[in-house]
């Protein structure tokens, strides 16, 4: 059904105020083009509205038939429009944002507190998975945005960097490296390491960098999740190379966190997004802050 919202709202407009003259002016229209959407809209549906002649204006029998459903379809487009164009200026709504598991316990967390305080009745969906699936996910549109690794880069996402963050030696405390400040790689030869499966994108990621120095992975024990190398460090089963957000210094327990060089391997986190795909408002407002107070929290170190 062809919807003639412009006629409709003109019909409506000339029967509250009483003529043309001040219809064309509540609408800011000209009387010539307000007359125009008359005709079109009863040439459509091959019914007169209103009559008209130079010295009155009166709606036909079916014209004040018409005239509560014709208010009540105004009415309500523009209610709609109005609760679109709040969504628009105050980002309301609800978005997914996909994220790997350190940067959904270490940076989302307090991103989304800081975004609840001014969007408060908006709902966020957080996806937490691995590096490859994050992208899969934006990419697929499962969600909007996405907190992930920069490993190979894909002509249809769009990246933009939030943090780098170095990988780091983890052992016990009570171990012989455990009080050190920094340690290499050669220091690790005669410890028991617990390494990343190839099938994570960190460990994809570990072997491409370390190979440019000629040096090779090889461990006791491989794991698929950070967390599950974290708690065999924890109970004293052997050492790991994780992501320096993978234990924040605030929560660890009996385990330390050791710089690591010769080389210092990095992992650049970005936020993902569609190339030539828009955000919703409620998703671009939490990307605006995000990125945003990144910047910032830069600035302080």
């Amino acid at each position: 059904m062809k919807f003639d919202f412009d006629g409709i709202q003109a019909f409506v407009a000339i029967a509250e105020t009483g003529g043309f003259t001040a219809a064309s002016e509540y609408l800011h229209v000209t009387q010539t083009a307000l007359t125009r959407r008359i005709q079109k809209l009863e040439s459509y549906l091959d019914l007169r509205l209103i009559d008209r002649t130079t010295r009155y204006v009166e709606l036909t029998p079916v014209g004040r038939e018409f005239l509560p459903q014709a208010k009540s379809i105004v009415e309500e487009v523009t209610r709609a429009v109005d609760r679109l164009k709040d969504v628009s200026k105050h980002g309301v709504g609800h978005f997914t944002i996909a994220s790997i598991p350190t940067m959904a316990s270490y940076k989302l967390p307090e991103a989304i507190k800081r975004y609840s305080l001014t969007h408060p009745g908006n709902h966020i969906r957080v996806i937490d998975t691995n590096a490859f699936d994050v992208r899969d996910a934006v990419l697929h549109g499962k969600a909007e945005l996405g907190v992930g690794m920069s490993t190979e880069h894909h002509p249809e996402l769009e990246e933009t960097p939030l943090l780098e963050e170095p990988y780091m030696f983890f052992c016990p405390a009570d171990h012989p490296l455990g009080n050190k400040k920094r340690v290499v790689w050669s220091d690790l030869n005669d410890s028991h390491l617990i390494t990343i499966s190839t099938l994570s994108a960190n460990r994809v990621l570990m072997d491409y960098q370390l190979a440019k120095h000629g040096i090779k992975l090889s461990g006791t024990y491989e794991v698929r999740h950070l967390s599950t190398a974290l708690g065999l460090v924890s109970a004293g089963v052997g050492v790991a190379i994780l992501p320096e957000s993978t234990l924040e210094p605030r929560i660890r327990s009996g385990i330390s966190r050791i710089l690591l060089s010769g080389p210092t391997i990095k992992r650049q986190i970005v936020v993902f997004r569609r190339r030539k795909s828009t955000l919703s408002p409620a998703a671009s407002a939490f990307f605006d802050l995000l990125v945003k107070n990144q910047g910032r929290e830069d600035d302080t170190h």
